[in-house]
């Protein structure tokens, strides 16, 4: 009995160096049905390249390629993956709104890197395509650390995010995306790691068990999520920082339509982007989408440059009307007046006689029009407001 455990005591030790090797940690992540690993390159700062691809350059500095794959000078790819990142500001400095976020976050690199410590771990809460991840990404650059990136639903045990904390450096930057949706395990691991920068591994079972704790370097957690309610308590009170992200103004969205136009490579009037950024419901991403389109409408239909008129056509066919509502928020509307009167009516009886799940209209569609105040959730059901008919040019219903 001795010796079968002095045998596996020695055989863990031979193990010990590949399994906790930075170099060799990758196969920690593997999945037996052959499923692509959770951990994703560190991204470094030294220029903007990946580690393991070999090359330092920039998005801007890698010539783009034209849909047959033939190289051609001052073509563009819109479905080119490399081609969002050229999209995605690069430095605090060109971030465009958020500007009390901006300024907090400010102060806390100008703090860390006067004291030449890592960075606080940051929680960043707000709507979907508000920047989290634009702001998580500029954060390493700023303090010239590496990043690595990963996701909630992608580390589905605790050895899936071992590697991550294995090849952390000291003040680097680790991503975690929608980290309300990490498993509870996974949670429960990250704990130690984000207090005490340690981690607690079991080898063995029953009575031959043992524990090793092995220690890592200082690195900051930066957490996204657009549910922060769904956070325990013990993991949103490790987050030192916290910063919550809200819509964007319409001069903030117009400035960011100007700047992207020119990465787009076409011209853009003044009015037009100002269409653009009514219709874009405050929220950068849309705005970049409604862009995109735009300038496909204008090569086809026009003569590229993006005009008023070529806006107001553009979204004519897109069916979205001047304050954004699109043909599932205005059947919602109709709905509503015409089949329950204005409400109040059920979310479920409202999705059956538009044909719509009930979840999407709660998570798309409600959201929306509660902040333009045409409906409103009472105990009894949804109801819409005056403006509602106001807008949808209808007249109201006899009291």
């Amino acid at each position: 009995m001795r010796s079968r455990r002095t045998f596996k005591l020695l055989h863990i030790a031979l193990l010990l160096p590949i399994i906790y090797d930075p170099g060799s940690v990758d196969i920690l992540t593997e999945r037996k049905s052959g499923e692509p690993m959770a951990r994703q390159p560190i991204i470094q700062q030294d220029g903007g390249g990946r580690r393991g691809d070999g090359g330092g350059d920039s998005p801007s500095d890698i010539p783009l390629n034209n849909s047959a794959g033939n190289s051609a000078e001052g073509s563009f790819d819109a479905d080119d993956a490399r081609y969002d990142d050229e999209l995605r500001p690069q430095r605090l400095s060109e971030v465009v709104g958020q500007r009390k976020v901006i300024e907090r976050l400010k102060i806390m690199l100008d703090a860390t890197q006067k004291r030449g410590e890592p960075l606080g771990h940051l929680l960043l809460d707000g709507p979907p395509g508000l920047g989290k991840t634009t702001l998580a990404t500029v954060v390493p650059k700023e303090l010239d650390r590496e990043l690595q990136i990963t996701s909630g639903p992608s580390l589905s045990a605790p050895k899936d995010l071992l590697p991550y904390l294995t090849n952390a450096s000291y003040g680097s930057v680790l991503f975690i995306d929608e980290i309300h949706r990490l498993p509870p395990t996974v949670e429960e691991f990250l704990y130690p790691a984000m207090e005490d920068f340690r981690v607690d591994i079991t080898l063995g079972d029953g009575l031959n068990a043992r524990t090793i704790n092995m220690k890592l370097q200082p690195f900051t957690v930066i957490g996204a999520t657009t549910r922060s309610g769904m956070l325990t308590a013990p993991l949103r009170d490790r987050f030192v920082n916290r910063q919550h992200l809200e819509f964007y103004e319409s001069d903030d969205l117009i400035a960011i339509v100007n700047r992207n136009a020119k990465k787009l490579r076409t011209t853009i009037s003044d009015n037009a982007a100002e269409e653009i950024a009514r219709r874009s419901r405050g929220t950068p991403r849309k705005a970049n989408n409604l862009l995109r389109w735009s300038r496909d409408f204008a090569e086809i239909k026009a003569d590229g440059s993006i005009s008023h008129q070529v806006v107001v056509e553009s979204f004519r066919m897109l069916e979205i009307d001047d304050v954004g509502l699109e043909t599932q928020d205005r059947k919602y509307l109709e709905s509503l007046i015409t089949i329950f009167g204005g409400g109040p009516a059920g979310l479920k009886s409202i999705a059956h006689s538009i044909d719509i799940p009930p979840d999407t209209l709660e998570d798309e569609v409600e959201p929306f029009l509660l902040r333009c105040g045409f409906i409103q959730r009472t105990p009894r059901g949804r109801m819409v407001t005056a403006a509602t008919f106001q807008h949808l040019q209808l007249p109201p219903p006899r009291p």
